[in-house]
């Protein structure tokens, strides 16, 4: 296409192109839309591919002006960002915008603006040699103990308590609960049915743990709690909130001893308890290995965000979020719409939620450019024999064959998502060689891997 094309880089990314398509352009473009309607519209008096052109153009002369300029604006875009590099493009979720309709006139050229945003082009200055602190962890017998008491837990066998019983530590207590307004009225939308906790692991939003010890099956208690300013869950800190609890079940948790047998019922892998020892001392060796890489990049990204001060485009925020918001929605087994009632309904909004959010998404985004752009810079890349490496080495770890492995990994996503890992923990490992990593805090493993749970 005949064209000339500018594009001028805005704050945040964003871009302003101005476009002016030669006239020549415009008049094969508006004849060829008129030929095409006149072999396709049927008016009264003329047969069907008839119509003389110039009746076409005194009846829907401004309509066809109108058609004619969206084609040829739509494919002068078309052609301009398919050749654009990718900071001159606009973002999957960034639509041009237009700033007023341009004038159509077959005798003129035709100049038009659109301004959207693109991805972030950023220089790039101090990326390693800093100081990274790594938590001091490791894998000795208390956390042995840990693990085999969870895989005791995990095994137990639950029976029902009698109805006379009441509710003690380590029961397995199932619930209905529900928030009371100051007239003692069910607050609506803050209903919970059937939902199962063990008493004393406080494993429930409003920690009642306490509240629900002593109780019997079939009773109900109203109680209020204030919780305390820097309570763990902040939509409830510094609040008081009155809640009604109904116990409907109970039951108990009878522990197996800690011996073969239970290595055996674990996975017929194991012979005894021994073999079920060594296993789980491997894989938390692993999990450690993988937790303190992930924790000396993301400090690495963060020294880097701190170094190199750049603004996101608004409309990747934008999409960030909403994407968070609809996780949370999934996690709650809802819609979006009605995600946004729950939340109201405890007191929120979702922009509010979305506002206190947004800092640690603008966090997360900037690590994203940051490693795209410099995985671009030092053009790194994986060869076939680099990811066969890779699934043997996944398949020694987790105990399974290349081939189990390779099944998991045929899906073309799945793959891509593999290879874009290896790719940027090479890139990780690059940059801390020329870092300085010193001994942090000593760190309990559980401690560690606190904020997953």
């Amino acid at each position: 296409m005949n064209l000339n094309k500018h594009f001028t880089k805005l704050d945040k990314s964003r871009v302003q192109l101005d476009v002016t398509i030669g006239k020549d352009e415009i008049a094969k473009t508006y004849q060829e839309l008129l030929q095409k309607y006149s072999k396709t519209i049927q008016l009264p008096g003329f047969r069907k591919g008839k119509v003389p052109v110039a009746v076409l153009e005194k009846k829907y002369g401004e309509a066809l002006k109108g058609d004619a300029a969206g084609d040829i604006i739509e494919k002068a875009l078309g052609e301009i960002f398919e050749t654009a590099s990718e900071y001159e493009r606009p973002l999957p979720y960034s639509q041009p915008v237009m700033d007023k309709t341009p004038e159509f006139d077959v005798a003129k050229d035709l100049s038009f603006t659109v301004t959207y945003d693109s991805f972030p082009e950023v220089k790039l200055g101090a990326i390693d040699g800093f100081k990274i602190e790594v938590p001091q962890v490791t894998v000795g017998d208390a956390e042995m103990k840990e693990e085999l008491e969870a895989i005791r837990e995990r095994n137990a066998i639950v029976v029902d308590r009698n109805d006379s019983d009441k509710a003690e530590k380590d029961n397995v207590a199932t619930v209905n609960y529900c928030e009371l307004d100051d007239a003692g009225a069910v607050i609506p939308g803050t209903e919970r049915q059937d939902f199962v906790f063990t008493i004393g692991t406080g494993y429930n939003i409003f920690k009642f743990d306490d509240e629900v010890t002593g109780m019997k099956k079939g009773e109900t208690k109203d109680f209020t709690k204030k919780f305390p300013a820097d309570f763990e869950d902040k939509d409830i800190a510094g609040k008081t909130k009155k809640i009604r609890v109904t116990l409907t079940a109970l039951k108990a948790r009878n522990l197996p001893d800690l011996d073969d047998e239970l290595a055996q019922d674990v996975s017929e892998k194991y012979k005894t308890l021994d073999d079920l020892k060594a296993d789980i001392k491997k894989n938390m060796e692993t999990a450690l290995e993988n937790k303190l890489k992930e924790i000396k990049s993301n400090a690495l990204l963060e020294k880097i965000i701190e170094k190199n001060a750049f603004e996101l485009p608004e409309t990747m925020i934008a999409a960030e979020l909403e994407s968070r918001w609809q996780m949370l929605a999934q996690r709650f087994r809802t819609d979006v719409k009605q995600l946004e009632k729950l939340i109201v309904s405890s007191g929120q909004t979702k922009e509010s939620m979305l506002k206190e959010w947004r800092g640690e998404a603008e966090k997360m985004l900037k690590s994203r450019v940051i490693v795209e752009i410099l995985l671009k810079d030092r053009d790194i890349a994986v060869t076939p024999d680099e990811v066969e490496a890779e699934y043997a080495r996944m398949a020694t770890g987790a105990g399974i064959s290349v081939d189990e492995v390779k099944k998991h990994y045929a899906d073309a996503r799945r793959k891509e998502y593999l290879i874009d890992d290896i790719k940027e923990q090479r890139l990780y490992a690059q940059l801390l060689e020329k870092c300085t990593l010193s001994k942090g805090d000593k760190v309990a493993f559980a401690d560690l891997f606190k904020n997953e749970q």
